[in-house]
């Protein structure tokens, strides 16, 4: 029986997105679906609501929960990746709340910045723990990687931990939709090309008919910015540097040095800058999954209309060769030429039997480049800290990093990446 390991699957909302679509595909009935979570209850919950489900669509799936991740992993065709070390509370909470002692405030804090360094040295030698599971048992698996931080995570997966690997991330999915939206403009027909790193991707070309809407897109946008709106910080980037960027605004808020700044307290009015916005999620979500366990876990007519995660539609692709495209993350081999071989990228990947294939891109405008390196350098950085365990990569990354380089100085930095470590305490491997 076919396998498709899904990891972190007390994520119970994000396992029924893909493994709810899985179940509706023709390609991959009578798969083993296998769940596997460090929470009992929540995988447990999980498990309950796939049952469900499988009755719901008349699936041919069969759901299986382990406790032992070398098991749930033996023999899988295919792993999606959805876990978070160390949670809200404590790890997301010591994030944004020592760097707030230093007078460094962020965002969402999960992909790069003080927050994602964290996130990445917390997260990565478990992944890399995952990775030796993998050699061992399932070593020709393709393994989808959802966590963030996402481009150092898929990095280490290929480059360290020798399993395939692809990153996936909603924010090429939903740019050009979101974009024309928000507009007022009618995206049917329109074909758009986008490149760069993860959550700092760029919109490089946008056209019906072969005529370029760039002009008319920039032209709606500057009228747009005369009222606060939650796009501005994409704007004030695309009228500065000529493009538009992938992820939200609340995120690139935290990735360039121009947004957050102490002795500038009215950018954050001016550009609706959302301050502590992930904890505030984080609480919201928490609050909100008593109700939504009810509608979930326990309701037997429970139904599902399949969504635009690419993982089922890879899976279908890779078992009938019927070719679909994804925007992925994976290792930089020559794809984008003014970024370091050692990256990862975010370009347009063909799907089929033969696996997943990256497209070439080329030069990105020399701008968006040197934007997109100020993000790699820490990425790199943070990677050598976890692998080689030294503590001054800590440093370097964090210093590196745009928004806390221009706010902080490399005493307050290093200070505040020790009160970090201590912080953390077991959360973290020891480094010297």
């Amino acid at each position: 029986m076919s396998k498709i390991t899904f990891l972190g699957a007390g994520s119970t909302v994000f396992a029924k997105n893909v493994l709810g679509d899985c179940m509706m595909v023709d390609s991959l009935q009578g798969f083993e679906l296998a769940l596997f979570d460090i929470d009992p209850v929540r995988l447990k919950d999980s498990e309950n609501m796939l049952n469900n489900l499988k009755q719901t669509l008349g699936s041919t799936c069969v759901v299986k929960a382990y406790t032992d991740r070398k098991e749930a992993l033996r023999g899988a065709k295919y792993i999606c990746n959805a876990i978070q070390v160390g949670g809200y509370d404590p790890c997301t909470i010591t994030d944004f709340e020592i760097p707030k002692k230093y007078g460094l405030r962020q965002t969402i804090a999960d992909t790069v910045g003080i927050g994602g360094i964290f996130r990445n040295l917390r997260t990565i030698p478990v992944m890399l723990d995952f990775a030796k599971d993998i050699q061992e048992v399932c070593p020709d698996a393709w393994f989808l990687n959802y966590t963030n931080p996402m481009a150092v995570l898929t990095n280490a997966m290929n480059t360290y931990g020798g399993v395939k690997t692809v990153g996936l991330c909603h924010s090429v999915q939903g740019c050009v939709s979101h974009l024309f939206k928000n507009l007022d403009l009618d995206s049917t027909g329109v074909h758009w090309k986008i490149a760069g790193i993860n959550h700092m991707a760029w919109l490089l070309e946008v056209t019906k008919d072969g005529v370029d809407l760039y002009p008319e897109i920039k032209r709606r946008a500057r009228e747009k910015q005369q009222e606060l709106h939650k796009d501005m910080v994409r704007y004030e980037l695309m009228f500065r540097f000529g493009y538009y960027v992938t992820e939200s605004s609340e995120h690139n808020a935290e990735y360039h040095p121009y947004f957050i700044k102490r002795n500038y307290p009215e950018l954050i009015e001016r550009f609706n800058i959302p301050l502590d916005e992930y904890p505030r999620r984080c609480v919201r979500q928490i609050e909100k999954w008593t109700t939504m366990r009810e509608e979930l876990v326990n309701n037997k007519n429970l139904e599902h209309k399949r969504s635009k995660e690419y993982a089922s539609y890879m899976f279908d692709a890779m078992e009938t060769n019927v070719p679909f495209k994804i925007g992925g993350n994976v290792m930089n081999t020559g794809l984008i030429t003014n970024l370091p071989k050692e990256a990862c990228v975010e370009v347009s990947c063909l799907v089929d039997a033969d696996g997943v294939t990256p497209t070439y891109v080329g030069d990105l405008p020399p701008q968006l480049a040197a934007l997109n390196r100020t993000n790699i350098n820490t990425q790199l950085l943070t990677l050598e800290a976890a692998v080689t365990g030294k503590k001054e990569h800590i440093y370097h990354a964090a210093m590196l990093d745009p928004h806390t380089a221009a706010e902080l100085s490399m005493d307050d930095i290093v200070a505040m990446c020790d009160d970090l470590i201590e912080a953390h305490g077991n959360w973290l491997p020891k480094f010297v």
